[in-house]
């Protein structure tokens, strides 16, 4: 019993996050969800969504300059299947004083992720699968429209996140290379390619698969289908010496593995084969010569998901100046929230060098 209660914990834990439509308190905190509406909303592909909405959350407050401008702006991006609330839940070692992000300091926006539920999504925009295929590119911009658009920032001090807040934070930094002065990737990559195009290409087969997925056009959750496709990617979460830890006979692999199939049940199949598509077509490995700000890639040894060599330090290799910190744990890639503590030291070094 203990096996299957931890291990569904900390499955869930990482790849359901805390996804909250109320107010919820972390670290001290209490953050409260807002939302900003985007009318034709144009995507990279030319189609436009007609109203796009951007959830989002703030910690700490705004200071401005003799002209008006917020001067102590920084954006935590989300990781696969949270929301705004994952920053400081998850991530909430990261925030409070003594931390590297201080809402004393910084003010800190947490936006969900186009396509992520809160944001505009194929479960909450009534869309279904007519909602249209999107980007990473295109999260960027529904989160740059909300920078300008609500809070007139003209300029960032930072954008950081992990695994597909990671994602998300290249992009930022490719795309806008003039708009912030650091960034923290943590556990990421640069491009989509190989097992991750595998791996998440195999569970939205597994999605697609069950009978009950009509194309989309079910009215009752693919429930098996889901279930399947999430026992298949909880194989790569950890390190390799965790599961030979953790489980000591094949029956207890198995009980495993069947259990992580079960943190499908909250999940919507749409919003994870729209997700997945867009995380597979990423890629920005040709623009990280232009990146501009001063960039900290983070990564954990032994994350299967974004491993050292091919991952973590092609970034570092590809960005000017950047620099690298990586830190051991069994845990792999669930270590980038659960152990990130262990890279405060390096996250804190690494802004001193912007105080004024």
């Amino acid at each position: 019993m203990r096996n299957k209660s931890v291990l569904h914990l900390a499955f869930m834990t990482v790849l359901f996050a805390t996804v909250c439509v109320a107010s919820a308190g972390a670290e001290g905190f209490d953050v409260k969800p807002q939302y900003f509406v985007v009318k034709n909303f144009k995507l990279t592909s030319g189609e436009v969504l007609r109203e796009m909405k951007v959830e989002y959350a703030t910690l700490g407050a705004p200071k401005k300059d003799a002209s008006g401008n917020i001067v102590n702006a920084v954006v935590w991006c989300h990781g696969w299947s949270g929301s705004y609330i994952q920053g400081p839940t998850n991530y909430g070692k990261v925030f409070g004083a003594g931390k590297p992000l201080d809402p004393a300091k910084y003010f800190i926006i947490f936006p969900s992720a186009l396509g992520s539920p809160g944001s505009s999504a194929p479960s909450t925009s009534g869309l279904g699968p007519k909602f249209p295929k999107y980007t990473v590119e295109d999260m960027i911009n529904a989160q740059y429209l909300l920078l300008t658009k609500v809070f007139g920032i003209k300029h960032l001090l930072g954008v950081a996140g992990g695994s597909m807040g990671g994602t998300q934070t290249l992009q930022w930094i490719t795309q806008f290379p003039d708009f912030m002065d650091w960034a923290i990737p943590i556990a990421t990559g640069a491009a989509t390619t190989g097992r991750n195009v595998g791996r998440m290409g195999l569970m939205n087969e597994a999605i697609k698969s069950d009978p009950a997925y009509k194309n989309g056009n079910y009215t009752q959750q693919p429930a098996d289908g889901l279930r399947r496709g999430f026992m298949g990617t909880y194989l790569w979460y950890f390190a390799p010496a965790y599961y030979q830890v953790q489980f000591r006979t094949p029956e207890a692999v198995m009980k495993g593995i069947e259990n992580a199939g079960m943190g499908s049940e909250n999940m919507d199949a749409n919003d994870i084969i729209w997700r997945n598509e867009a995380m597979m077509r990423f890629d920005v490995r040709a623009g990280l010569h232009k990146v501009k700000a001063k960039t900290l890639v983070i990564g954990v040894n032994g994350d299967q998901l974004y491993p050292q060599m091919t991952e973590i330090i092609p970034i570092v290799m590809g960005i000017p100046g950047a620099k690298m910190f990586s830190f051991d744990s069994i845990l792999g890639h669930v270590a980038n929230f659960k152990e990130i503590d262990k890279a405060n030291p390096a996250m804190l070094q690494f802004l001193s060098q912007f105080d004024k």
